[in-house]
């Protein structure tokens, strides 16, 4: 099998078999955003927006680009976007204003 063959099949996440390091588990304490973005995903499952399944492939569309850079809930909340773009459940610049109105509010409580 070529190394382009290889790469066609596996999904930048599928690091299975690959020469690694030792792993090296850490446990931490979910941030609030991330609390709410584990959140989110399983009312997006409840109501029947996003499943499993749809979330899993979402994250594997993103690329190896952006799988080595974003974070694992990083990951999660750029496949969510992708999914309800693609859906026209939500559009670019729903998001963007949101994202503005949440980082004035944010710049709001800092400064507070």
């Amino acid at each position: 099998m070529s190394q382009a063959d290889a790469m066609l099949k596996r999904l930048p996440n599928d690091i299975g078999g690959l020469p690694a390091g030792p792993v090296r588990p850490v446990d931490h304490v979910l941030e609030p955003w991330e609390k709410r973005c584990h959140a989110l995903a399983d009312v997006l499952d409840f109501h029947k927006i996003i499943n499993t399944e749809e979330k899993r492939r979402g994250v594997a569309a993103l690329g190896a680009e952006l799988d080595n850079v974003l974070s694992y809930y990083e990951r999660w909340i750029a496949a969510f976007a992708n999914i309800l773009f693609q859906k026209g459940i939500l559009t670019p610049e729903e998001l963007a204003v949101k994202m503005q109105q949440v980082e004035a509010r944010w710049a709001c409580d800092v400064g507070a």
